[in-house]
């Protein structure tokens, strides 16, 4: 039986062969049989989590620190190649360690009385029963089993849909599907269950004996008007490069505290000696808090109004020259003569990316710009413009926090 090596990872996580046949599971250095089985090669390991293969949470747990780190470099390094950015310098990839996810968006679905708590499969709307994930910080991992026991008591206690009646049985419920968010804060565990309600004594009692049981910072319920506060004993904060941060229900924080950390040092690096800089689609201000001091100004600018009246009220509190503007940056991007006002421009912009705003940075004078992102080929297609404009990619940092992920990030510097 004829062999081929596999060359490659493909952006989606599949083997390549010289031939151009995809395996799936497969690390460089395996070979592909005829029919399609893999004579693993000195890159393979044992996947670490019983789920692999099922849930689609991690496509890249047969692969080395070695192997996998080459996958971040090479999915960061292709995007820039693709645009044709003449980067000057793309620097080892960073990864991050396993059990350092510090936030987790899992469903939860349901039906004769039992509750399926995790993520979707692969390529499937399915969800698999998580027993364990070894990318979760423990604190979020332990909670798992006993939130399953939660959520069956809150099923338990929606109203059945409607022209179905209601299930038979002391311990049925209607069919129910939820979304269950989980980060970690300051003050422990913030709890967010979207898509049903907590309606009644009984209900609000079990949640706030769960809270207590388990130590959580918050507990918010979200029946489809808003999350609705349940259990806080006391304000839920996080806290960025030494400020504590009011954190309002769902609102975006780095994966994990090692990725923030990797970011953070190569925006530091970039601008120091900046004297002002404009953080754009700032969020809390991750990067507007690392980046102020007693000889930078920063002004943080965000779409959302409640984080951004977060990063205002700890700037005040801390004394940190940040200042938070409320601004949607894909409808009313900051123009040319008002980027010129400052020394640096940083931007952290969604998947999407930030075609709108990056334009108008091309039409600036901004001598230094650092572009934060989580979707390579997005940003790719938006340092293209800073390219034609006269900048060039001075330095490009890949950043794999979402390990065993196809979803990679990076840090890039563009001069002037």
């Amino acid at each position: 039986m004829t062999t081929e090596p596999i060359i490659r990872i493909a952006a989606k996580g599949d083997g390549v062969t010289t031939s151009g046949r995809f395996a799936w599971g497969a690390a460089p250095g395996d070979l592909l049989r005829e029919d399609g089985s893999l004579e693993w090669g000195p890159h393979h390991v044992t996947p670490p989590c019983r789920h692999f293969g099922q849930c689609g949470g991690c496509q890249l747990q047969q692969l080395d620190d070695q192997s996998l780190g080459e996958f971040v470099a090479a999915r960061v390094s292709n995007a820039s190649t693709s645009q044709e950015l003449g980067a000057e310098r793309i620097a080892e990839p960073h990864l991050s360690p396993l059990h350092s996810r510090r936030r987790a968006s899992l469903k939860a679905v349901s039906s004769s009385g039992r509750v399926v708590l995790g993520y979707n499969e692969a390529r499937s709307n399915r969800v698999v029963e998580l027993a364990e994930c070894p990318v979760l910080r423990p604190e979020l991992a332990a909670l798992l089993g006993p939130l399953r026991k939660l959520l069956v008591a809150l099923g338990q206690g929606q109203a059945a849909p409607k022209g179905r009646g209601k299930a038979k049985g002391k311990h049925a419920m209607p069919r129910m599907a939820a979304d269950v968010e989980l980060t970690l804060t300051d003050q422990g565990v913030d709890l967010g269950i979207k898509g049903l309600s907590a309606e009644g004594l009984a209900l609000t009692e079990a949640l706030l004996a769960f809270a207590g049981a388990h130590g959580l910072a918050r507990i918010t319920v979200d029946g489809g008007y808003g999350p609705d506060v349940v259990w806080e004993p006391e304000p839920v904060t996080v806290t960025l490069s030494g400020v504590a941060v009011p954190f309002p229900p769902g609102s975006f924080l780095q994966a994990t505290d090692d990725g923030e950390t990797a970011l953070v040092a190569a925006a530091r690096e970039w601008l120091a000696g900046a004297a002002s800089v404009a953080d754009l689609f700032a969020g809390l201000g991750t990067f507007a808090f690392a980046l102020a001091g007693p000889q930078c100004k920063v002004l943080a600018v965000e779409a959302a109004r409640d984080t951004s009246a977060a990063c205002a009220l700890a700037a005040g509190r801390a004394q940190v020259p940040v200042h938070a503007l409320h601004r949607d940056l894909f409808r009313n991007p900051l123009l040319p003569e008002e980027l010129n006002r400052f020394a640096a421009v940083l931007l952290d912009p969604p998947r999407a990316g930030a075609r709108e705003q990056v334009e108008r940075i091309a039409q600036s004078d901004v001598p230094r710009v650092v572009y934060i992102s989580c979707n390579p080929s997005s940003w790719a297609r938006d340092a293209a413009m800073l390219i034609e404009a006269g900048y060039r990619l001075a330095d490009l940092r890949p950043v794999g926090q979402f390990r065993w992920s196809t979803h990679v990030e990076l840090a890039s510097l563009f001069v002037r």
